[in-house]
């Protein structure tokens, strides 16, 4: 009697065997799921060496954490033989020789797709210090990371944006901690729901897929826009790996749609767009602002330098800086007068950006009074400096004389 003919699925389960077992494994990667629980999106796996010799790690990815666990290769891969085209529908394994896509039915049918690699040098299998390796808040292995040019095929960042890279992760630990420190995200007399968050002039949109990927289940995420193209970009990529909570409109700061936010983002806004972009989050009791300033010109004619500084302040370079220095102070104490709690500091290294400083404002209170004590200090570093107007002063009708 003839053997029966191998199914897609056992032919996929073969070929993993084999890449497990002569060390041409690079990496493996499950989706589609379908079990009891709603909050797992993907299995990545990848080769590791720990000290007790070859393993490989699994990082199970759900909305909110990932969950890590290294398995020898033999019980690996008896747990993995259960998972394909059951728990999961879709399996995606790449060797250095090829990659192998199969695609399951829930009614047990199933279609596989071999492709040759692209030529490349043999897979370096990663070693694990301390018995593991490396974790992130934002996966390496995230294939939008991929689709937006941060990571190779195998999941490690490209060389020219490695500091993107390690930014995207800075951002991921910041967010995490400054919601932590917002305190609860239900408005007063409401019940409990998703966190609305925009980001604006978010360009191709790095750091917003990477909020609605650490944030998942938790929040929507709005990326405001002014070019039609990019816009259009990023929801392909957030379409394409079911990033449900993530969306992408064209408009600007002035029109976008803030009723109801919990946070809003302005990341390296020029000038004024800074001040409009706070202003606006004030308006719609946003709990957190954070904004990265960029080219604070609006004060630099202003500026009336006190007679020790004239002689220093002939120097164009310093001039820049005391405008930046003043703008961004002001900004600070204006928030605090409006009812947040501010930070301000160094958000990534300046190897990365020279405009590298972050205020993040956290609501606390409402605003002050016109002659209050805090309005009196806000107007005495106004006259100091002799500043006459300031943009977000305007938005908040705050008198600066």
């Amino acid at each position: 009697m003839p053997a029966p003919t191998p199914t897609a699925r056992d032919r996929f389960l073969a070929l993993l065997r084999t890449a497990t077992d002569d060390g041409s494994l690079v990496k493996l990667t499950l989706g589609k799921p379908r079990g009891a629980d709603p909050t797992l999106h993907n299995l990545f796996v990848r080769p590791v060496v720990l000290k007790s010799g070859p393993h490989l790690c699994f990082v199970w990815r759900h909305a909110t954490r990932d969950v890590t666990k290294n398995l020898a290769p033999a019980a690996a891969l008896a747990q993995l033989e259960p998972l394909i085209g059951g728990d999961f529908l879709d399996a995606h394994l790449f060797t250095a020789a090829q990659t192998a896509q199969l695609q399951c039915q829930p009614d047990g049918t199933s279609r596989l797709v071999v492709k040759a690699a692209a030529p490349t040098a043999a897979p370096a299998v990663e070693a694990a210090g301390h018995d593991r390796p490396k974790q992130y808040l934002i996966a390496a292995e995230s294939p939008w990371l991929r689709a937006l040019g941060i990571t190779n095929d195998r999941g490690q960042p490209r060389a020219e944006m490695a500091a993107k890279f390690r930014q995207i992760q800075k951002f991921a630990e910041l967010l995490r901690d400054l919601l932590e420190q917002a305190g609860s995200h239900e408005r007063e007399g409401e019940a409990a729901r998703r966190l609305r968050i925009v980001d604006m002039g978010c360009g191709k949109g790095y750091l917003t897929f990477a909020i609605a990927a650490l944030l998942g289940e938790r929040a929507d995420v709005l990326g405001i826009e002014s070019r039609p193209e990019l816009v259009t970009f990023c929801n392909g990529v957030a379409r394409t790996h079911s990033l449900a909570n993530l969306r992408f409109a064209a408009g600007a700061i002035a029109d976008a749609p803030l009723a109801g936010i919990d946070v809003l983002i302005a990341l390296h806004a020029c000038d004024t767009a800074t001040d409009d972009a706070l202003a606006r989050g004030i308006q719609a009791g946003a709990r957190l602002l954070l904004v990265a300033p960029c080219c604070q010109k609006e004060l630099r004619p202003q500026l009336t330098a006190p007679p020790v500084l004239a002689e220093p302040l002939r120097h164009g370079i310093f001039q820049e800086r005391q405008a930046e220095f003043v703008t961004d102070a002001l900004r600070a104490q204006l928030l605090e007068w409006a009812g947040y709690r501010t930070k301000v500091f160094e958000f990534v290294t300046t190897e990365h950006t020279a405009k590298n400083l972050m205020i993040a404002a956290i609501k606390s209170g409402p605003a002050g009074q016109p002659d209050d004590a805090h309005a009196q200090r806000l107007r005495e570093l106004a006259r100091f400096y002799g500043i006459r107007r300031q943009r977000l002063a305007e938005h908040l009708a705050f008198p600066l004389t």
